[in-house]
């Protein structure tokens, strides 16, 4: 099932925030992206950012876990919000 863009971009926002109160993986993300404390909150309604974040998050099914867990969602409904994001379109290598 395809979400909305208004529904991703909630789940984005939802990723944002889970991901800024967690002491353990935000400096993490920040290390990885080379984003700092000051990109993370002036981008954070930014739905390119959004992506990036669930991006990241998608790379570990734990932190996926932990953040659907948190938020109340499906455990696909990170994958489905960042297909509906700018930059989540799936890529067609043939």
């Amino acid at each position: 099932m395809t979400l909305s863009r208004e529904t991703a971009e909630t789940i984005g926002l939802q990723a944002v925030a889970w991901l800024a109160s967690n002491d353990e993986i935000l400096p993490v993300f920040l290390g990885a992206t080379g984003a700092s404390e000051g990109d993370f909150r002036e981008n954070l309604q930014d739905p390119a950012f959004q992506g990036s974040i669930l991006d990241f998050l998608l790379m570990d099914d734990k932190w996926i876990i932990e953040f659907c867990d948190t938020a109340g969602l499906a455990y696909d409904a990170p994958m489905r919000a960042r297909a509906a994001l700018p930059g989540g379109g799936q890529v067609h290598w043939t």
